[in-house]
């Protein structure tokens, strides 16, 4: 892409000036990262757009892409889509792609980390530490290694996590939609099955309408007391109200959250409780994953306008 024939690119999300200084070097960059500079910009601009950068959570409505008739090309910076209209731009022809895979590893250490940190107490531990709290005076905590790991979802993502917890000797177990070709893991048929084997549940799977509280009490109170859950996807998988109860009440053991309903607002259910580690949608996220994100959709973006295959379609 030269200077005189930049594709005209609307960004709908948060970047810094360096992400938009790349971006400007291939495209004109218009950037409306709120509602309102988004609202204003399509009804001056719109008409002109090319190409849309977002992400799952913002997404891109059927009237916005009404709203951009020279529209060609659509992508979600990240792994997750749920609110794009895919069946709207696909019937207008449009290119979709995702960051599928890019951020997987980031993602997968950051679901260990979230596992190790609800199992072993640490947040706990560290604040008892500081506050002068030796060892005797705290419960003793269950060891991760040998334990069986359950990962609801097993794609990109799922499949890092699996490889890391080899490192743990844990037994592996998943769930999705059909089983895997080449996966040595355990399949399960069903959430409820692979919970009711797990003693840790990880859930990894693509956010929407299709797993709204895909792990609900029945899931929960089959994971069981002893058992913990994390969840690296998207809140809606979870039913809050359900873990705060199974938490509150015993029936779980422990939970490590990065994502929740209601995001960017505190989760209030589950803020007040001890047994949970929360942290605010931080897992796919880092300088060098921000940076390979950005690639991989100037990649795609590339090779869509000339007329070449995207590197990760949707």
């Amino acid at each position: 892409m030269n200077a005189v024939s930049k594709p005209r690119l609307l960004v709908l999300i948060p970047l810094t000036d360096t992400d938009r200084a790349t971006l400007a070097a291939h495209f004109e960059v218009l950037y409306a990262p709120d509602a309102p500079q988004r609202e204003h910009t399509l009804a001056r601009e719109g008409a002109t757009v090319r190409a849309v950068l977002t992400n799952g959570t913002t997404g891109l409505t059927a009237d916005e892409i009404d709203a951009m008739p020279q529209l060609e090309f659509a992508a979600a910076l990240g792994a997750g889509y749920e609110n794009l209209a895919l069946d709207h731009a696909r019937a207008h022809g449009i290119a979709l792609s995702n960051g599928a895979g890019v951020n997987a590893d980031c993602v997968a250490d950051h679901a260990i980390a979230l596992l190790l940190a609800a199992l072993r107490a640490i947040p706990q531990f560290d604040a008892a530490c500081r506050a002068g709290v030796w060892r005797d005076a705290l419960p003793m905590r269950p060891t991760l290694t040998g334990r069986k790991l359950g990962i609801l979802g097993y794609g990109h993502i799922g499949a890092k996590i699996a490889k890391r917890a080899a490192g743990f000797d844990m037994p592996v177990g998943y769930h999705n939609r059909s089983p895997r070709d080449g996966v040595s893991a355990r399949y399960f048929d069903s959430t409820l099955a692979l919970a009711q084997w797990s003693d840790c549940l990880v859930v990894a799977t693509p956010g929407g309408a299709s797993t709204e509280h895909l792990v609900d009490r029945a899931v929960l109170d089959a994971l069981g007391p002893q058992g913990f859950l994390v969840n690296v996807s998207r809140g809606s998988v979870v039913d809050t109200a359900a873990l705060a109860a199974a938490l509150r009440e015993g029936r779980l053991a422990g939970a490590g959250l990065d994502v929740y309903e209601g995001e960017p607002e505190p989760p209030q259910a589950l803020i007040a409780l001890d047994n949970i580690v929360l942290t605010p949608h931080t897992a796919g996220t880092s300088p060098d994953v921000r940076a390979a994100t950005v690639r991989n959709f100037i990649d795609n973006a590339t090779r869509h306008f000339a007329g070449e295959a995207l590197v990760t379609p949707l």
